[in-house]
C-alpha cells in the first residue's frame, strides 16, 4: 500500500473463527481457476505456506496480475518481477505485502504498467481468507494486496477481491500474531522464500 493507503485500512480490533468462511464465489469443481502458492517464513523460522484460488472468472486481470507476479513470468530487462523474497510490510488486521519494489508499502507495479483501474466490486469482504487488492485510492491498483482475517464489510466498493486463501489459514494466524512496531512493521521480517502456481 502506498503511505496514504493505511489510512484506508485501519486495524481490526475484532478477533474471527479461525475456520475459512465461505466466499460468495463458489469454489471451482473443474480446476479453471488459477491455485498460486506462497510459502512464508517469519525470521529464519518457515511458518507455512498459503495456497489461494484466483477469482479469474469474475476479475481476469486482476487475478491474472496477481498470478503473474507469483510465477515471475513477467520480467523486465530479462529479470523476473515478482513476490518471492518480498515482505509483509504491514501485519494489522487486514495485513499487507507484496511491496516487491521498495519493501515499505509505497512502490507500485503491475504487468500493466505502474497501476490498474479497479476491475469490479462484486465480490464482498465477507470474512477472513480473502486476498484484496491494497491501493492509495480508486483505480491505484498495483502489486500490493492485503488478505482479510475478519469480516471487513467497511472495504467493500474500495478493494477489488480477487481470490481466497483455500489453504493455510494457520499460517496467516501465525503471521497475524508477530508482534509490531511504528506503523504496524512487523518487529520480525515475513518474508515470501517461494511462490508459484500449482
Amino acid at each position: 500500500m502506498s503511505g496514504t493507503a493505511s489510512s484506508t485500512l485501519p486495524s481490526i480490533s475484532v478477533y474471527c473463527l479461525v475456520s475459512l468462511l465461505p466466499s460468495s464465489a463458489p469454489m471451482s469443481n473443474n480446476n479453471a481457476r488459477p491455485i498460486v502458492f506462497m510459502d512464508v517464513n517469519i525470521g529464519e523460522t518457515p511458518a507455512g505456506r498459503l495456497k489461494m484460488e484466483l477469482f479469474s472468472d469474475i476479475v481476469p486481470k486482476t487475478a491474472e496480475n496477481f498470478r503473474q507476479l507469483c510465477t515471475g513470468e513477467y520480467r523486465v530487462n530479462s529479470r523476473p518481477q515478482g513476490y518471492k523474497n518480498a515482505i509483509f510490510h504491514r501485519t494489522c488486521r487486514p495485513w499487507s505485502g507484496g511491496d516487491f519494489m521498495k519493501g515499505d508499502g509505497t512502490g507500485s507495479f503491475s504487468i500493466y504498467g505502474d497501476k490498474f483501474p479497479d476491475e469490479n466490486f462484486k465480490e464482498k469482504h465477507t470474512g477472513p481468507g480473502l486476498l484484496s487488492m491494497a491501493n492509495s485510492g480508486p483505480n491505484t491498483n498495483g502489486c500490493q494486496f492485503f488478505i482479510t482475517t475478519a469480516k471487513c464489510d467497511f472495504l467493500d466498493g474500495k478493494h477489488v477481491v480477487f481470490g481466497r486463501v483455500i489453504d493455510g489459514m494457520l499460517t496467516l494466524r501465525k503471521i497475524e500474531n508477530v508482534p509490531t512496531g511504528p506503523n504496524n512493521r512487523p518487529k520480525l521480517a515475513v518474508k515470501i522464500v517461494e511462490c508459484g502456481e500449482m
